[in-house]
């Protein structure tokens, strides 16, 4: 019942749209502009939706916050693993997603996937140190690429787009239990011509709520209380579990 009536929704802005649609070519909207995280989350999908003024290909990009990362190299020395080396990227998505009705490769150039970021092998990886060398940046972003596709926070499979009509579309945005709290930007791109004939950007929050927000925010704010308070209850744990098992 929630996905047709969003369908609807969509379809009467395609028609309110009409009149203006030489001007307003893409309009997009999410079902849901907030994903909250409680204790009991397990990952979930949010739709999205919209109409174009005629037919085209559409291309979705969902990036996550962004956030600074420090990748470090690890070396054996001796009959130990000790890290060495570190590079300090900035700005860097942690999360990110691809949808189109097609293969972008099909419809549009290399230059134009580079220029829109569409596809991992085009993200583009600010990095501290200007001088890195071309193979350092490469070995460390590949390595960033890597880390976050393990923690499925990237992806390289295109999700399916569905066209309906030529003026309708719609894909459902997954994002998994362990997504990164902040503002999502979705950017929805039509493309005709092997060009963007338009865009348009939709944010989307997903934060922490409950009991499991008050934790969150007191283990990133508080640091050393909240690590002396976890290894206090360790302690009583453990000296209950003791006193429990001398009794018997």
């Amino acid at each position: 019942m929630m996905r047709l009536r969003t369908l609807l929704i969509a379809v009467t802005v395609a028609l309110s749209s009409s009149a203006s649609a030489q001007t307003v070519p893409l309009v997009a909207d999410l079902s849901n502009h907030l994903v909250a995280i409680t204790t009991g989350f397990t990952g979930t999908d949010v739709l999205l939706f919209g109409a174009t003024d005629g037919p085209g290909d559409v291309v979705i990009v969902v990036k996550g916050p962004a956030e600074d990362v420090t990748v470090r190299r690890k070396e054996r020395f001796g009959p130990i693993w000790a890290n060495n080396d570190e590079v300090k990227l900035r700005d860097v998505p942690a999360f990110y997603r691809v949808a189109s009705n097609r293969d972008p490769e099909e419809f549009t150039s290399e230059r134009i996937r580079q220029r829109y970021q569409i596809g991992l092998d085009n993200l583009r990886l600010t990095f501290g140190d200007p001088q890195l060398e071309a193979d350092t940046r490469g070995e460390y972003r590949d390595a960033v690429i890597r880390l976050n596709e393990s923690r499925d926070h990237y992806s390289r499979e295109v999700k399916r787009v569905s066209l309906l009509a030529n003026r309708l579309f719609r894909t459902q945005l997954h994002f998994p239990a362990n997504v990164p709290t902040g503002t999502y930007f979705v950017e929805i791109y039509l493309f005709r011509n092997g060009d963007v004939a338009s865009a348009e950007i939709v944010p989307l929050s997903i934060s922490k709520i409950g009991v499991g927000a008050e934790i969150y925010d007191f283990a990133h704010n508080l640091a050393p209380l909240y690590g002396l308070l976890a290894i206090a209850l360790a302690v009583l744990a453990g000296w209950g579990a003791e006193a429990a098992f001398r009794r018997t």
